[in-house]
């Protein structure tokens, strides 16, 4: 294992002079900081991360909270997390993921161990109880999410109401009068899920405005599960002719349910979706959706962390407009809907 007694020698300097070059704490000249660069490459020298945490206060890593609990569709979480671990080594962090279910004794134990130099948290409620521990600590911290009391934090996530409206929007320009949502597991509303809750919120919201009827139903995915929910919408509301799927697990039993009773989509039944990309266009039907930006809010997150910890960043809140795409699952409403 090289060391910086070896850079030393091997640029030609001191010891002292590797070090002010690694941390920065003094000026050097830029022959002197090149030759030293050189020497690094050269010998492939990577600096003590205990003696260098040491020397600086620092950690150099952001802890991810990301508790897999359940109803989560952890290829989403995971995609979030990875863009996170990603965009986090450019700032020259590493990202220790925690994945349990401890509430505030997470944030406790990140707080009060120097494990992390700061926190990003997800899964995210509206009344969630990580957050008047969170507000009470200096450590720098960000929400992907959004909770019901914003002050004193800084949160980063899709619109999610808006995203709610604007599937209400697309479906009532086409005709649709009723619209069913197929929700998340009903875990994700009995926690209040901040994301699940703030898209019926949307949905709700506009359906009042244009005249049109909602039926809400949580499903918990699978085929028997979304079988049993879709049998209760059509018995409550057989003239139903739209759908909003937030559940990413609910969409390909859904389109084969649909299917199987001889309903054309979007010819009788037009579905919008609420997932990634990757779902909409591999389903069997390519879906009409609202992606999830996963890669610019695990961006946006960091980026506002490390300003955070370089005591440059400030409380705000960030919400990412939605975006749909129209594609062959949504269509005009069957003229014999019964209205």
């Amino acid at each position: 294992m090289v060391t910086l007694a070896e850079v030393a020698r091997h640029a030609g300097v001191s010891a002292s002079t590797v070090s002010y070059v690694l941390s920065g704490k003094r000026p050097i000249s830029s022959v002197t900081r090149l030759l030293v660069e050189q020497s690094i490459r050269e010998l492939g020298y990577h600096p003590n991360a205990g003696a260098r945490a040491l020397a600086s206060s620092r950690s150099n890593i952001i802890a991810l909270m990301v508790p897999l609990r359940t109803g989560m569709y952890v290829p989403v979480m995971m995609e979030i997390a990875i863009a996170v671990a990603t965009t986090a080594r450019t700032h020259g962090y590493d990202v220790l993921l925690l994945t349990g279910e401890e509430g505030p004794e997470a944030v406790r134990r990140v707080t009060g161990s120097g494990l992390a130099d700061a926190m990003i948290l997800m899964d995210v409620e509206l009344d969630d109880e990580r957050l008047p521990l969170l507000r009470s600590t200096d450590q720098p911290s960000v929400l992907i999410g959004l909770p019901a009391d914003t002050s004193g934090l800084t949160c980063v996530d899709l619109d999610f109401k808006a995203t709610g409206a604007l599937c209400v929007e697309h479906l009532a320009a086409l005709g649709h009068r009723d619209i069913a949502v197929i929700g998340e597991a009903s875990a994700v509303y009995e926690r209040h899920t901040g994301f699940a809750e703030r898209t019926l919120a949307g949905i709700r919201s506009r359906a009042r405005e244009s005249g049109i009827r909602v039926l809400h139903r949580p499903c918990d995915g699978g085929y028997d599960a979304m079988a049993a929910v879709l049998t209760r919408i059509l018995d409550e509301r057989p003239g139903t002719s739209g759908f909003v799927v937030q559940n990413e697990q609910a969409v390909e039993p859904l389109l084969a349910l649909l299917r199987r009773q001889g309903r054309a989509v979007p010819e009788d039944v037009s579905v919008v979706a609420i997932c990634p990309e990757q779902v909409a266009v591999q389903a069997s039907v390519r879906l009409t959706s609202v992606s999830i930006p996963a890669q610019e809010m695990s961006r946006q997150a960091v980026e506002r962390l490390v300003a955070k910890i370089e005591g440059r960043g400030t409380d705000e809140v960030l919400l990412i407009a939605p975006e749909l795409t129209v594609r062959a699952s949504t269509g005009s409403a069957p003229w014999h809907v019964d209205r």
